[in-house]
């Protein structure tokens, strides 16, 4: 049986800053929604860049609309303050 992978190919610029943009359809075909940590390596003269799906980042901004903030009055941040701890 016979396989081809058909790869996707843009060309990009890296940036005197030696960054690079990954383009919207190699991102869509990735999966990639936003923004995470990668692997890179060399393979046969070739750049390969891996993203990595962190366990902890997966939970970056999660909970934000469950935490109820409360509204300190700046004037009155004094009284907020225990003192008998110092």
């Amino acid at each position: 049986m016979l396989y081809f992978i058909i790869a996707m190919e843009q060309t990009i610029t890296i940036t005197p800053k030696w960054q690079i943009h990954i383009p919207l359809k190699i991102r869509e075909e990735l999966g990639l929604t936003k923004p995470m940590t990668a692997k890179i390596r060399v393979e046969r003269e070739k750049m390969v860049i891996t993203p990595v799906k962190s366990s902890l980042l997966a939970f970056a901004g999660k909970f934000k609309d469950q935490i109820q903030k409360k509204k300190i009055d700046l004037d009155k941040i004094r009284d907020k303050i225990d003192y008998s701890q110092l």
